[in-house]
């Protein structure tokens, strides 16, 4: 996996997410999940909360070739009071 990239979304509560995901095998990647670490920042740049998510791959990934994925990552809207930001900073594959 190469480095994260995040956008917003106009909801506090939810991000924009790409991933480069990248398969060194000989065969297609067909399956698995991806785990988002999504941490709930303060006003003041406090990190309050971190919740993992987790969803699907889209699409397999072939044998020697890399892809771009993007999910749209939520929060529920309660867990990012007002005042507060979400900021997806991790994902592992699985």
């Amino acid at each position: 996996m190469t480095a994260l990239h995040t956008a917003d979304t106009g909801q506090r509560w939810c991000q924009r997410v790409t991933l480069g995901i990248a398969n060194s095998g000989d065969r297609a990647a067909s399956g698995g999940t991806v785990t988002f670490a999504t941490h709930v920042i303060g006003s003041l740049g406090v990190d309050w909360w971190t919740y993992q998510t987790s969803q699907p791959l889209a699409a397999p990934v072939a044998g020697h070739s890399s892809v771009n994925e993007s999910w749209t990552v939520c929060l529920d809207s309660w867990r990012v009071p007002a005042g507060m930001h979400m900021e997806t900073r991790a994902a592992s594959l699985g």
